[in-house]
């Protein structure tokens, strides 16, 4: 099994700071796992067909340099349509545009995520599922990972594969577990947009994460529970959506 690293946004906030979003392809010799999606091939080629000229402005969406991940897929040399399962940490557009592109994968997600998503919470947009794809929802697991509540999946026999419950960013948004070939990895999503929030409770990007958090309570006790987390187990490799600095991890 092979991991590939994709950065599927690009974003020049406001602010003049560098944002991605860092998906994860699992290639496998059956099939293609894609842990997040970024932007669709079709957002990328009618940018205001879904998001709005505010939208775009405000976040700072650089579609013009931006890759799809089905774009980055064929550039392996694989093949887009063997993209049976994607995990995701949420639903957020920079999250879930991309799965327009990928129609014929089942879509998995927390239960918590997939409420809010369907209550018509508006920080959704809801056409990221205009194609009706399979859907699977998580619940509350008894079992653990390192520690942490793990909503197992079972997408292949060679793959440990689970949500964590990370909430706060979204009202179910998780981060996604996975080991391949003795080695683990911690894929939290948006639970920090910059790696330095574990490290600086003064730096700048908290007012931005607070700013777009569901739930501020929550998510600072998630950053917490992280925290706590890297520290105890550094032989982890643990990383966000948004940081550019973890895409050489």
């Amino acid at each position: 099994m092979k991991v590939h690293h994709l950065n599927c946004v690009e974003i020049q906030s406001p602010t003049g700071d560098r944002a991605i979003g860092h998906c994860v392809l699992l290639e496998t010799p059956e099939k293609l796992i894609l842990l997040d999606a970024g932007i669709s091939s079709i957002d990328l080629a009618q940018p205001t067909l879904h998001f709005s000229e505010t939208l775009l402005k405000e976040v700072g969406f650089n579609f013009e340099i931006t890759r799809s991940a089905k774009e980055q897929i064929n550039n392996l040399g694989l093949d887009p349509t063997r993209v049976t399962d994607i995990v995701l940490t949420h639903l957020d557009c920079d999250h879930s545009s991309g799965l327009l592109d990928f129609p014929q994968a089942t879509v998995h997600v927390g239960m918590e995520e997939w409420t809010s998503f369907t209550q018509e919470e508006p920080r959704y947009l809801p056409f990221v599922l205009q194609h009706q794809p399979k859907v699977r929802q998580y619940t509350t697991s008894q079992t653990t990972w390192w520690g942490l509540e793990a909503r197992r999946l079972s997408l292949h026999p060679a793959l440990k594969i689970a949500l964590i419950p990370l909430f706060g960013h979204t009202l179910g948004h998780c981060g996604i577990a996975f080991e391949v070939n003795d080695k683990a990895y911690f894929y939290i999503g948006d639970a920090y947009y910059l790696r330095v929030e574990l490290t600086d409770s003064t730096h700048p990007i908290h007012e931005l994460t607070k700013a777009r958090a569901a739930d501020n309570e929550q998510r600072i006790q998630t950053l917490t529970r992280l925290m706590a987390f890297v520290k105890a187990h550094p032989e982890v490799n643990t990383f966000g959506y948004h940081d550019y600095s973890e895409m050489d991890n």
